[in-house]
């Protein structure tokens, strides 16, 4: 994200707003928007109050509807799914010193399950288990590693909130269950006001961040 924010911004290319900086969430958003490949998810957004025309983005409270060939694509649907393989191969890299990276190993090769899942929505790194005044937390490696600054958006979420919301999303009846996330769940990725949950299907589920 960065290089892509860095190359556009050097050619003068402006946001859609007129802006010369480019926020590299923004190009997140881009790259995993699939009208871009002339498909559509229906209701992400619903009217919450009709009498002030209040909308709220739907992580959950609506049922959503993929439509595909909704209208002209800009891009293929091969290169943007190469896009979405590329991105998903990349949240599995750790941020290392000199700018090299290494990979977070093999899938559920931990000791924990949700070291295998967790990774950054800023920088990609995995998310790492520490805990701290006798609370158990999950914390960006990158932040470990390098501090605040090099990762500043990264939120630190509690164990048992987040088991909690995989509880919600994808175990029956609201009991977690590791054996089924394990089977269902391919990774939950953290920004700083929500988490995005990816299933195995090809499908997620948004979720607003709480910071207890």
């Amino acid at each position: 994200m960065g290089q892509i924010k860095a190359y556009l911004e050097s050619q003068g290319i402006r946001t859609v707003t007129g802006k010369e900086l480019w926020d590299a969430k923004t190009i997140q958003r881009m790259l995993t928007n699939e009208k871009y490949k002339g498909d559509t998810i229906l209701q992400k957004t619903f009217t919450e109050d009709f009498m002030i025309g209040k909308k709220s983005k739907n992580i959950g409270q609506r049922n959503q509807y993929y439509v595909k060939d909704s209208h002209p694509a800009i891009v293929s649907a091969e290169i943007f799914d190469k896009v979405q393989e590329e991105m998903d191969k990349r949240a599995r890299f750790v941020s290392k010193e000199y700018g090299t990276v290494e990979t977070s190993g093999i899938k559920y090769n931990g000791k924990y399950l949700l070291g295998n899942l967790l990774v950054c929505g800023d920088c990609g790194a995995s998310y790492r288990r520490r805990t701290e005044r006798g609370k158990v937390v999950w914390r960006c490696a990158t932040r470990i590693e390098k501090g605040k600054e090099t990762c500043p958006h990264s939120p630190t979420v509690d164990e048992g909130w987040v088991q909690g919301v995989l509880s919600e999303a994808i175990c029956h009846k609201g009991i977690y269950d590791e054996g089924i996330i394990r089977n269902e769940v391919d990774k939950v990725q953290i920004f700083d006001t929500i988490i995005l949950i990816f299933r195995n299907n090809g499908s997620q589920k948004k979720v607003l961040f709480q910071d207890d």
